[in-house]
């Protein structure tokens, strides 16, 4: 008993409040109340058995609707875990990471071939975008973050933003360095033959230089995952700012721990995406 409320603590498989005039009811899945179900819908409380039962074979609870529709429904709308919102902030956070990686490799593979002092004999120019990108990788993701959110307002347009500025300065750094370290004679050979410019590129350059630019902006697309959890804190969208919002209550910590785990699944899942698609394109490239 606490003031006028009456906790009755059920173990593992939940707890019961009773106030005046309210009685809340918290049944657990492996140890989180009310996880796939609230209280409000119609499956709570019932056996696995049972739920599984009416949505295989049983009778339709709403007429106008499938038993499967309306437990997919409650789940996703459960008004405790919020399940929907933060599935669709976590696909928000892993297509922000994939814009952002995306644009600035983009923009960094140009710019790489100017910075390069072997393709673009032109020492002002090399120097003036290396110092360029050592600019944009310098200012941390979050900063960046944060000046976007400022001028665009919160949302994931700020946050794919700074992870664009961010991997142009880091990718281009690599890429430029990458071309700088080629062999020159394919170039050479390609040459000889009078071919432009675009086919001594595309012949005597882009096959050398393909293995790194894969496997670092698959690892740089990887890591911007995890960084693009960081930046939504500061209202650049995404989970980052619900996990922020759910921590600062500092009594939904189940919540927080929902989805700390949800992004290390995620993580865990892109690592090994990645490693096995750069392993995969590494091994094409040198049969």
């Amino acid at each position: 008993v606490y003031d006028d409320n009456i906790l009755a603590n059920m173990g593992f498989a939940g707890d019961v409040s009773i106030s005046s005039g309210r009685v809340k009811i918290r049944k657990r899945f492996l140890g989180w109340a009310n996880f796939i179900f609230d209280t409000q819908s119609p499956f709570f409380d019932k056996p696995a058995s049972e739920v599984v039962s009416l949505i295989v074979a049983g009778p339709r609870l709403k007429p106008n609707e499938s038993n499967l529709s309306l437990a997919f429904d409650n789940f996703w709308n459960n008004t405790a875990w919020q399940h929907g919102d933060v599935l669709t902030k976590l696909f928000q956070t892993i297509v922000m990471a994939f814009l952002g990686t995306l644009l600035g490799s983009l923009a960094a593979f140009p710019l790489a071939f100017m910075a390069a002092r072997n393709i673009t004999p032109n020492r002002l120019l090399n120097q003036i975008l290396k110092r360029f990108f050592d600019f944009l990788r310098s200012v941390d993701m979050l900063i960046w973050a944060l000046f976007l959110t400022r001028a665009f307002g919160p949302g994931p347009l700020a946050g794919s933003g700074a992870i664009f500025l961010t991997e142009t300065g880091t990718l281009g750094k690599l890429y430029s360095e990458g071309l700088e370290n080629i062999d020159n004679k394919p170039r050479e050979g390609v040459k000889s033959t009078g071919s432009s410019t675009v086919l001594v590129h595309r012949y005597g350059i882009i096959p050398q230089i393909v293995p790194v630019i894969v496997s670092q902006t698959l690892y740089q697309w990887e890591s911007n995952v995890r960084g693009a959890t960081i930046i939504g804190a500061v209202g650049a969208g995404g989970i980052g700012l619900k996990l922020w919002e759910a921590m600062r209550t500092n009594a939904n910590w189940e919540n927080v721990a929902y989805m700390v785990l949800l992004i290390l699944i995620v993580v865990f899942l892109f690592d090994t995406a990645s490693n096995a698609l750069r392993s995969r394109l590494m091994g094409a490239q040198h049969r």
